[in-house]
């Protein structure tokens, strides 16, 4: 029977393609699951073999371990040259969608908090 080895939510592209390379170099037999128009799905990585499950969820965790620790490091980098992501950068990168995020929360704020801004007064 299959069992789910790694959920595909969220996970950028590069390092499910490093998973799948993983898989194929220790010889898992392994299939994919989408999540479909929808996302009513799971998108994940099974493995066909229920008894590989310990070996690979071991060579997962060390995969993922020296993932953590190279993304700390260019973290690291980032930020040494000035470069690291911060909200500045990100709202000055895509200034459209920052103002109608703002936009779409102060008003979300605004609709949530008005039935007790006539409650103050009385």
């Amino acid at each position: 029977m299959s069992q789910l080895l790694f959920k595909l939510h969220q996970v950028p592209e590069d390092e499910a393609q490093e998973v799948r390379q993983l898989l194929n170099e220790h010889g898992f037999t392994f299939y994919e699951t989408h999540a479909g128009f929808w996302g009513l799905g799971i998108a994940a990585i099974w493995l066909t073999n229920a008894e590989d499950l310990p070996a690979a969820k071991a060579a997962l965790a060390d995969y993922q371990q020296s993932r953590r620790e190279q993304q700390r490091r260019l973290y690291a980098e980032q930020e040494a040259e000035g470069n690291a992501p911060t909200l500045a950068r990100r709202a000055a990168a895509h200034p459209i969608r920052f103002v109608l995020m703002v936009a779409a929360i102060a008003l979300i704020l605004g609709i949530s908090i008005l039935p007790f801004v006539g409650m103050i007064g009385r």
